[in-house]
């Protein structure tokens, strides 16, 4: 994640509202992919941007809106269906949800993807934060999974709680379990739909990843009957990619997105290990082996966990050099 700048010079945070130096109001524009500063409002009407819906009245949101039939920015307007604002728990939870959301939509557009809404397309991006009657015995659903489906992600906003996030990841056996790895996880879902299209990729991918047109409610009931506490195959990048080469993909998809966020945001702080450029795939794994140790044994010094507690196999680069040439094709 870059960093940015104000007009007076102040650096600018991706999460910021407000300039610290200058005290001006301040929000993103995923349209020029800069931080803009609101001078006020005769300003931000002339240049078309204004504040979300969703900042002005939840204070949840700073992206900016430049779609003159819109009150939502280009992130928010994706979402169907958002939790009950009535209740102060689910209001927190859903900030954390929008987020993590941003930095998800933020590296789609970072990377050129197609970020387009349902509104505009069926087959489009759209976002469902919802709960089961496993935390809220008063709603309707008895038990909402995250997953996609056409373009529709959905996120039990439960995974917005850390106790019941961590007690999941235990259970789950997941090594590494946070709202923007579920984020980054279901996008590579909607975005297999979208990249592994021609004949020849579909036969490159079954040679990485397997048959991806076996049984996937099998294979998942499977998973979590019989596999789920067994041994973790070590040429694959996690334990929940045995499931099924959908999943395989999806979780290679992930580590992808977080390898490349988190060179940038290195970058910015002029760490050596770091990478601003990523047409070199070789040269990025690479720099991201050396960065992932310094993470793992930066955070060993202060009695935490791994940062990134995975070994990539051969086989796991060869597939994240395949998720690199669909995003960066010759």
């Amino acid at each position: 994640m870059k960093n940015f700048k104000c007009k007076c010079g102040q650096v600018l945070f991706f999460e910021n509202t407000k300039c610290l130096s200058c005290d001006y109001r301040v929000g993103f524009d995923p349209h020029g992919m800069k931080m803009r500063r609101l001078t006020d409002e005769a300003a931000a009407s002339k240049s078309k941007l204004r504040r979300c819906k969703n900042s002005i009245d939840y204070d949840v949101c700073n992206w900016l809106v430049n779609d003159p039939q819109s009150d939502y920015c280009l992130c928010c307007a994706l979402n169907h269906t958002i939790p009950n604002l009535l209740d102060q728990n689910r209001r927190a939870w859903w900030k954390s949800l929008e987020s993590a959301k941003r930095r998800l939509i933020f590296s789609l557009l970072s990377l050129n993807l197609p970020v387009v809404g349902k509104s505009k397309d069926p087959m489009g991006l759209a976002f469902k934060f919802m709960e089961d009657q496993r935390t809220n015995p008063g709603v309707l659903e008895r038990h909402v999974n995250t997953g996609h489906l056409d373009g529709m992600i959905t996120i039990n906003i439960a995974e917005a709680d850390r106790v019941k996030s961590e007690i999941a990841r235990q259970y789950t056996r997941e090594l590494y379990r946070t709202l923007l790895g579920h984020f980054r996880h279901e996008s590579g879902h909607y975005y297999f739909l979208k990249l592994i299209v021609s004949d020849e990729i579909k036969r490159q991918f079954v040679e990485l990843f397997g048959d991806y047109t076996q049984d996937y409610g099998k294979a998942l009931s499977e998973y979590y009957e019989n596999n789920l506490t067994s041994p973790h195959d070590p040429n694959m990048i996690s334990h929940y990619a045995q499931s099924h080469p959908w999943e395989d993909w999806a979780e290679v998809w992930a580590h992808y997105l977080h390898m490349i966020d988190t060179l940038e945001t290195a970058n910015q702080y002029r760490v050596r290990q770091s990478s601003a450029q990523f047409d070199d795939i070789d040269n990025t794994l690479r720099k991201w082996g050396e960065l992932t140790l310094l993470l793992n044994s930066l955070n060993r010094s202060m009695g935490l966990e791994d940062a990134y507690p995975f070994v990539l196999s051969e086989l796991s680069l060869r597939k994240l050099r395949f998720v690199h040439g669909l995003i960066y094709p010759n």
